[in-house]
């Protein structure tokens, strides 16, 4: 199996992560990348609120990070200006905000700046992006798709996404936002990746050994195709429902773990000293 992981961590969040109070998630990517001497870079392109840039950077300050830059990339041209491309090869982090995650793909993707997010993961740089931002950092992004709980065909569709891991298929703000069936008809339709539902202020802090732990208020949830036995995907029809059997399933809170290339889950240690 292909490795794609970097050696620095690759950190989607679900969404919604606090920002006041117990600043969890994101205190701990301030630390990960240095605390006291971190330099982050954030990439507000998903959002088309001019903004976004401006208030996780004062955010990340605040939270003890040394310096930040913002690079306003609205256009694919910019994606391959030197003057966005030069930042990025003097930051311990990249963060991505969230927004439309078609706005990554269609403006970033293939970029100058694309690939040099992937080098610098590559040599140790972590990447997170909440939301939108989370969708991106995989090969196979879920651009778009219909709510529900039940997987059915073509309620997905697909894109390119920014290529740090292609072990996972992501997607946000999923309890909230019912998105069970979605992940489900994206595992079907490529049940070679893992499927990673991340509800909102919930990440997952993937690091190059392919140990995935769980951060946040919220749940995960994992699913496992790896021993499934039959799918339906092949000759249903648009909005059929999809027979997929022999799925595993697993739902992570905090602490939990997850290793993508064993696929084996374990509890959080508190909770296990307690069972």
């Amino acid at each position: 199996m292909r490795d794609v992981l970097g050696s620095g961590f690759v950190i989607p969040v679900g969404g919604a992560e606090e920002k006041v109070g117990d600043i969890m998630i994101l205190r701990r990517f301030v630390a990960l990348c240095g605390g006291p001497s971190a330099r982050i870079a954030i990439i507000p392109t998903a959002s088309e609120l001019s903004d976004t840039g401006q208030k996780y950077a004062t955010l990340f300050t605040t939270l003890g990070a040394a310096e930040t830059v913002v690079l306003p990339i609205t256009d694919r041209s910019h994606a391959m200006d030197p003057n966005h491309v030069e930042p990025l090869e003097d930051v311990d982090g990249i963060f991505l905000t969230g927004g439309n995650q078609l706005r990554l793909s269609t403006l970033i993707g293939g970029t100058d700046v694309a690939r040099a997010i992937r080098r610098r993961n590559a040599s140790g740089v972590h990447v997170a992006g909440t939301s939108a931002g989370a969708a991106f950092l995989c090969e196979h992004m879920i651009a778009f798709g219909r709510e529900g709980a039940s997987p059915r065909a073509k309620i997905v569709t697909l894109a390119p996404g920014l290529g740090l891991t292609n072990r996972v298929i992501i997607d946000q703000h999923f309890r909230q936002r019912d998105r069970l069936g979605r992940l489900l008809t994206a595992i079907g339709y490529n049940p070679f990746a893992i499927g990673i539902g991340l509800d909102e202020n919930t990440a997952a802090f993937i690091g190059p050994d392919n140990n995935l732990e769980v951060v946040g208020g919220g749940s995960l949830t994992v699913v496992d195709p790896s021993e499934i036995t039959f799918s339906s995907m092949a000759r249903v029809r648009k909005n059929d429902p999809v027979c997929l059997i022999g799925l595993r399933l697993h739902i992570l809170d905090h602490g939990s773990t997850y290793n993508l290339h064993t696929r084996e889950a374990a509890p959080a240690p508190a909770i296990a000293l307690r069972v």
